[in-house]
């Protein structure tokens, strides 16, 4: 073969390569139909076992036929398959009390069980297929349960004739609204307002650039701490979680303890804003919003507080500085929110993160410039589909009722977007790559980053049964970073676990305590005492003695004098 030969054919298939993947980020992004394939390609080669699954699959129904059987000639009931305790799905009596509708129910949990039995018992399906595979199999029988659907769940029916249809259309007002709006709605969203019934306590934006307006919160006591609390929002979502009212309210909190407080909130990017990188993040964000601290406080340091991807940004910005050799001079302290650095389990969420999946993300953002938060959401509520999606359906469609009011699942729906080229580069180099954990790595605004050189004292804080960022992946900074650390472990989740203010009535707990070098995080949490309530009073008490004496307080100054009042505009933009 000549050369001319070779360099053609190379470029045929170079090509067709391209073509292929263009046909596949076009109909199955996320690789489904291939591993679909690879999985009738191993059972086919393996007759015995296919045999096997197929017997069980035979002796499920025929135990489904006895039982369906024995509850139509009356005997009692005597349910092969129950529902799992935590699926509410079926928790209506008429799925047990009536024989039709219990046949119903179970007909597809023993198809259902069956159908994930046989896929994880798939011959040579590697892990990671087996695992992707299992969510988006998941997905589709989430999607076909019979309570999704008005004509095969009876309590709908129900009360459809109870209301003389108008239950019915209610329901499709619901649908209708929800389609506008292009999401399913989880709580009741006219019955919350930024700015009026959220986001309310009293303050002032100081200061608006193109990326961010920094809000500085009006004192409520005669003095101050002088080092202010600089708190790193995360621009997945806006900063009210921290503010959602007077009794929850993080901010109002740290105020009402005498501590001069300041908070990011992010502007709502669009397709003008593509080309923002992750450095403007940190040099036109982080690093702006100290130096306005920094200029109305008076005070040399500042105390950090990064939550979820804003305590990832903050730790960046900490090894930055630090090898500016400005880390001791500008943080007296930091505090990490439920923070991920180490990003080799990144929680449920790994399933999308795949070459497939990253392509298939890039590819929308390269067509309008951002990703949309309404897409986000989606990905992270399919990880809880029953619960914060399907049970969503039911309830506003088949049902035709409004979702209770509650402000954290308003904030939740309240979305923003994300710029193409920070998310991107966020997407492969921190969660694709990992490459934050690896010394050096990552060069970002001019400064090669390892988290190693970190020496602030840090308290961190993570939630028992958070799935965006699980605790021992949070944990890993501990192990990486010269700084003294105290650790707290809070129960619930990603939200509730910080959103978690102190009163009589919390059924909250946490773990805290200090991380010597070298020490497991099972080991850690033995070692530790359990505390009822809430960790924010000896996260307080913890900050005290980094945030210097009692002075008067400052609003704003001649540099970054008084804009607007809170909560701004930025937090308003759709």
């Amino acid at each position: 073969m000549t050369l001319s030969q070779s360099s053609f054919l190379s470029e045929q298939q170079a090509r067709y390569n391209k073509m292929q993947h263009a046909l596949r980020q076009a109909f199955d992004p996320f690789g489904l139909m291939q591993t679909g394939f690879d999985a009738q390609r191993a059972w086919l080669s393996h007759p015995d076992q296919l045999a096997a699954t197929l017997g069980d699959w035979t002796n499920d129904y025929i135990r489904w036929c006895n039982a369906a059987a024995g509850r139509a000639l009356g005997l009692p009931e005597n349910d092969p398959f129950v529902p799992n305790p935590e699926d509410t799905r079926f928790a209506d009596a008429i799925w047990n009390d009536s024989p039709y509708w219990d046949m119903v129910k179970e007909w597809y949990l023993f198809n259902t069980r069956w159908l994930q039995d046989a896929l994880y018992a798939t011959p040579e399906l590697d892990e990671h297929d087996r695992s992707r595979a299992a969510f988006w199999l998941r997905q589709y029988l989430n999607a076909v349960a019979p309570t999704n659907f008005f004509f095969l769940n009876p309590v709908a029916m129900v009360k459809a004739l109870a209301t003389r249809g108008e239950s019915v259309f209610e329901g499709f007002i619901n649908y209708s609204r929800d389609v506008a709006r292009g999401d399913i709605a989880m709580t009741d969203m006219s019955a919350f307002k930024v700015g009026e019934n959220l986001g309310t306590t009293p303050g002032a934006v100081v200061y608006r650039g193109k990326l961010l307006e920094v809000i500085h919160y009006e004192a409520t006591t005669p003095n101050v701490h002088k080092v202010p609390i600089v708190i790193v929002s995360p621009w997945i979502n806006k900063f009210y979680v921290l503010d959602l009212d007077a009794k929850k309210s993080m901010i109002k909190f740290l105020v009402d303890q005498g501590f001069s407080v300041f908070i990011t909130s992010w502007k709502n990017p669009d397709g003008d804003s593509r080309d923002v990188a992750f450095d403007d993040y940190l040099t036109d964000g982080v690093a702006r919003i100290v130096e306005v601290a920094r200029e109305i406080s008076g005070s040399e340091q500042v105390n950090l507080v990064g939550y979820c991807i804003g305590g990832t940004l903050v730790a960046t910005y900490l090894a930055w500085l630090a090898k500016r050799e400005e880390e001791q001079k500008l943080v007296a302290s930091a505090t990490l929110l439920t923070s991920l650095t180490d990003f080799s389990w990144p929680g449920d969420i790994e399933v999308f993160l795949d070459e497939e999946g990253l392509a298939f993300v890039e590819n929308t953002m390269k067509r309008k410039g951002y990703l949309d938060g309404k897409e986000m959401a989606a990905s992270f509520r399919m990880l809880r589909a029953n619960s914060l999606v399907w049970n969503y359906w039911v309830g506003n469609y088949l049902m035709g009722e409004t979702p209770m009011p509650f402000d954290v699942l308003y904030w939740n729906m309240d979305t923003t977007r994300m710029p193409e080229r920070m998310h991107c580069y966020y997407l492969r180099e921190f969660y694709f790559n990992n490459r934050l954990t690896q010394p050096d790595a990552l060069t970002i605004a001019g400064q090669p980053i390892d988290l190693g050189r970190i020496g602030s004292p840090l308290f961190m804080v993570s939630t028992e049964e958070d799935h965006i960022a699980p605790w021992k992946q949070t944990w890993k900074l501990t192990e990486r970073v010269s700084a003294p650390v105290r650790f707290t472990l809070s129960t619930s989740g990603h939200i509730l676990g910080i959103v978690n203010p102190p009163r009589p009535d919390s059924k909250r707990s946490y773990w805290q305590g200090d991380v010597p070098q070298g020490t497991v995080d099972e080991a850690w949490k033995s070692a530790q005492t359990k505390q009822p309530g809430s960790w924010w009073p000896s996260w307080v008490e913890w900050l005290r003695p980094r945030s210097g004496d009692q002075v008067k307080p400052r609003t704003a100054s001649r540099k970054y004098p008084v804009i607007d009042a809170a909560p701004g505009l930025y937090v308003r933009e759709s």
